[in-house]
């Protein structure tokens, strides 16, 4: 994933949570905002310390970056999503986290038909 697509202020987030709509299942919780004069995607990821140490996050962080870089053409674009990992995803493999993460994309009508 390219690095202008990432969200990285603290500012960005916060309008995310406060502005967005959210969707979560049991692994993931998604928050995105459209934004209409954007013409891509932009991803913030956050894991917090409850998940494990550094080399459990980062892993998670690189399996949610590897799904979204995989599902990018079927995402919608023009929106802000801010994906919050909960503490089951440090049990779960790239294909169940692609697959959770395909589940809230869908259940919040974001992946294109």
């Amino acid at each position: 994933m390219k690095k202008s697509y990432r969200l990285k202020k603290n500012e960005d987030f916060q309008n995310v949570f406060e502005h967005g709509k959210s969707f979560a299942n049991r692994q993931l919780v998604l928050y995105y905002l459209q934004k209409k004069e954007q013409p891509h995607i932009k991803v913030g990821l956050s894991v917090s310390k409850k998940v494990g140490n550094a080399v459990v996050r980062n892993r998670v962080k690189r399996y949610l970056r590897q799904a979204f870089l995989e599902l990018e053409h079927q995402i919608e674009p023009n929106y802000d999503y801010v994906v919050i990992a909960r503490v089951a995803t440090k049990d779960i493999d790239f294909h169940q986290t692609k697959k959770s993460l395909t589940h809230v994309l869908f259940k919040s009508h974001l992946l294109k038909k």
